[in-house]
């Protein structure tokens, strides 16, 4: 029994560890979407973003590749659903 216990805390552990940290590692790269509520623009942006007013502006991210970054664009409902906006 402390052997199955021990596996699952350690499968659990190997499963969550290296992903739970990334949004906060300073040098992770990826893909975020940004988007503007006043000016109805959502752009992709690489670098995470700070949010000067939490009111008109969101973020969504991060994602691991610019197809991700598109799909979850795609499914927001605040994002123009003809999107104008560049990836930077």
């Amino acid at each position: 029994m402390k052997s199955l216990l021990t596996s699952i805390l350690l499968a659990a552990l190997t499963c969550a560890g290296p992903t739970a940290g990334l949004a906060t590692w300073p040098d992770y790269k990826g893909f975020w979407v940004v988007g503007n509520l006043t000016a109805g623009t959502c752009e992709i942006v690489t670098s995470n973003p700070v949010m000067d007013n939490p009111l008109t502006s969101f973020s969504s991210g991060p994602y691991q590749s610019l197809d991700d970054a598109k799909l979850a664009r795609s499914t927001i409902p605040q994002c123009p659903k003809d999107p104008v906006a560049s990836t930077k």
